[in-house]
């Protein structure tokens, strides 16, 4: 457990670090005075300096960091400063950090696909890709769930639902179709064909007529996923789809999200997850083999670039924003009056990630 943990801590490091390579690179192409890379954040364990920059390795480790000349004064007009370079330029900098993580993505889906096959969360819409057919596997089990009493297990294979005694069934591998038939079915014994392996087991429960809030009736969350492997040659040409596909799934999903609270509708499918909750969604993945690890680190870089793009201060996309604002106004954004913006936001996305870890641990007592 503890290799586990471990595993985990690093490889988010690792992603972190490579976001801000993006920015460091970009920085470093463009003649920008880069002064300090950092892995973790301080105290620091060791550090160098290499020509300009003074590379670091910090004791937190909760990511990474660049700190480069003039980012956060707009009257740094030294030649080698962030501010003192093009519009373009420092847009192409922030920039790169958020396209670092989609150059992630694209890279691990292109290697699985050519070597192994990508074990890829696909929509229902999605039919499959050569011979390989979509499959609904269970991704999540609540505790004390109809689901958990019964043995139900993560990664175990629905392949088909029907009422015990009676020819009243499904065989599907649609999501939607097999969360209609259990919502239509609480209260009823549920006869469930899994694959569990190379095996086919057969598991019956009964979903809950009335749920606990935030879990569904049988207590489970449901992923579609397809293994994608093709020739070599091909694997760059699946690595671009899936990675598009994936990232115009992510507003689809958050706006049917916000259609279904404003209308009240419940989501007990949808489950928000801080550091702690994201750390045991990883840690599940690693449970099932080093490609479904290395495939939810990929979907995890295009949540974070599609994120991380959101015009909102604080991130790289609201600095975009601002250096909109100083195009369309030709003058630079009041640089105490962006400051003063971009720390409230920054406290409440700390705000928010406090709640949410709040409640990744109620979950897990």
């Amino acid at each position: 457990m503890i290799l586990t943990i471990i595993i985990v801590i690093l490889s988010l490091i690792v992603l972190m670090s490579l976001h801000e390579m993006g920015h460091f690179l970009l920085a470093k192409k463009f003649g920008i005075t880069v002064e300090e890379f950092g892995i973790g954040y301080p105290p620091r364990i060791w550090g160098k300096k290499i020509k300009n920059t003074f590379y670091s390795i910090n004791w937190l480790p909760l990511g990474a960091f660049v700190k480069i000349l003039g980012e956060d004064d707009t009257k740094e007009k030294n030649p080698g400063s962030f501010a003192s370079k093009p519009l373009w330029q420092r847009a192409l900098v922030l920039f790169g950090g958020v396209a670092s993580f989609w150059i992630i993505a694209f890279l691990i889906i292109t290697i699985l696909s050519g070597i192994s096959g990508v074990p890829t969360a696909v929509p229902d819409s999605f039919e499959g890709i050569g011979k390989e057919t979509p499959k609904v596997q269970i991704f999540s089990v609540a505790k004390e769930s109809p689901a958990e009493m019964a043995d139900i297990k993560v990664g175990d294979e629905i392949k088909e639902l029907r009422i015990k005694n009676q020819e009243l069934g499904i065989e599907t591998n649609k999501i939607e179709e097999i969360q209609q038939f259990i919502a239509s079915h609480k209260g009823e014994e549920i006869l469930f064909s899994l694959k569990r392996g190379e095996d086919i087991i057969e598991i019956s429960s009964i979903p809950r007529v009335d749920p606990p809030e935030g879990e569904g009736a049988l207590g489970v969350a449901l992923v579609r996923a397809a293994n994608i492997q093709v020739a070599w040659y091909k694997s760059p040409w699946v690595g671009l789809k899936i990675t598009a596909l994936q990232t115009k799934d992510i507003p689809v999903q958050w706006y049917e999200l916000i259609k279904k609270k404003i209308n009240k509708v419940p989501t007990p499918e949808v489950q928000l997850v801080g550091p702690i909750g994201l750390g045991q969604i990883m840690t599940q993945a690693l449970g099932q083999g080093a490609r479904n690890y290395l495939m939810m680190i990929a979907i995890i870089s295009i949540y974070l670039a599609f994120f991380n793009l959101l015009p909102i201060p604080a991130l790289d996309g609201g600095r975009l924003l601002f250096i909109a604002i100083e195009a369309i106004q030709r003058k630079p954004v009041n640089p105490k009056v962006e400051q003063k913006i971009t720390a409230i936001f920054f406290m409440a996305l700390i705000l928010m990630a406090l709640i949410f870890t709040f409640q990744d641990i109620r979950r897990l007592f």
